[in-house]
Parts: C-alpha cells; structure tokens; sequence
C-alpha cells in the first residue's frame, strides 16, 4: 500500500515569528508631549471662546467665596439669572481700581429691590428673598455713608442688580457709584472653583 508523505519544511523554510517592535524611549516622550500639547492648546480655547480664569479678589463674597479663590467663569451664550454668581468688568466703575469683582446676581431687568435693614430683608418684586448664604445681617448705612442713601431699586431692561454675600464689607449695587449694572459688563457666570483644592468643583 502506497503512503503519501507531506515534506516538512526545512529549517530555512519553517515560519519565522513576526519580531515586535522595539519601542524607545523617546516614543514615549513624544506621546506625553502630544498629549500635554493637546491639552494645552484646548485650554486655551476654551479659555478664549468658552470661558476665562479669574481670581477672587478680597472679602465680599465671604462665606460663599474666599480671597484667592481661583474661578473657571463661562461666558459663551450666557445670560444672567437671579442667583447666579458673576464676574464684572474691571472697567465697570472708577474707584475700585482696575480690579474685576465678583457678585451676586439679586435682580434682573424689570424688576424691582427693596431693602429692609431693620429687619435684615431683600424684597424682589415684593417677595421676600430667601438668602441662606450671607454671612451676617446687614448693617444701616443709608444715614452715614453718602453712597448709600436708597433703599428702593429699579432694574432697567438689560442691567442686573448685584451684591455681595457678605454685605458690610461689599462695593455692590447699593453704592450709588456703581449702581445697576449694564449686562455688557458681565465677564460670565462662576461655574467651577479651581483652587484652592478644598473648594475644587462645581459651583
């Protein structure tokens, strides 16, 4: 009986295993610095269209903020709502100096603030605002400090009203020097605290 044999491969002809491919060190360098590069130019996009860094800068927005605190702000579409914590324009009124400040927004175009100091109440529309995050009753300046004579506020169209959490020690829209604010000189809204590492998150 005839028996077909397979040849068998030489050893020259037996398959050789696909040898990996070395990797050097630098492959790996230019991998980080692809990505850090990534990284960078994407922060500074978002920072040039979406949003921008900004320091706190002093004590007016004690408990809620504290001096140094560094704030990713959102301005891309943003449009101000009651509540909403916002950076304002460094240009916005001569006696602060060139410095942006950070406030409260208490009341929008159309409505109407009045304040109660004896018994430490906002009124917006007539309604009482509920307030949890200022830091200590108001104090009555109205006869003392010749800023801060008025008690009643109209919001005009396209303007916002602000303050401080901590009243007594905040240039906001109770000085008569600032006033309403024209929404032009709102930066954006606060949405993210960067540092220090205890407040890290959203706001």
């Amino acid at each position: 009986m005839n028996q077909e044999f397979e040849p068998r491969n030489t050893p020259e002809e037996q398959p050789q295993p696909t040898a990996k491919r070395e990797e050097k060190p630098s492959d790996d360098l230019f991998y980080w610095l692809s990505a850090v590069t990534t990284a960078l130019v994407c922060l500074v996009l978002v920072f040039t269209f979406l949003g921008r860094l900004t320091r706190v800068d002093g004590e007016s927005m004690e408990n809620t903020l504290v001096d140094g605190q560094l704030l990713l702000v959102w301005s891309l579409g943003y449009e101000p709502q009651q509540g909403d914590i916002v950076v304002l324009n460094k240009t916005m009124a001569e006696h602060l100096n060139g410095v942006a400040i950070v406030k409260r927004v208490i009341a929008v175009g159309g409505q109407t603030v009045d304040i109660d100091y004896a018994t430490n109440t906002v009124y917006v529309d007539g309604e009482v605002l509920d307030e949890p995050y200022i830091k200590e009753p108001m104090w009555d300046v109205t006869g003392a400090d010749p800023y801060r004579t008025e008690t009643h506020f109209e919001v005009p169209e396209g303007s916002v009203f602000v303050m401080g959490d901590n009243r007594n020690n905040s240039d906001d829209s109770r000085d008569n020097r600032i006033g309403t604010v024209d929404e032009g000189y709102i930066l954006g809204k606060a949405v993210f605290s960067v540092f220090p590492f205890s407040t890290f998150g959203v706001m």
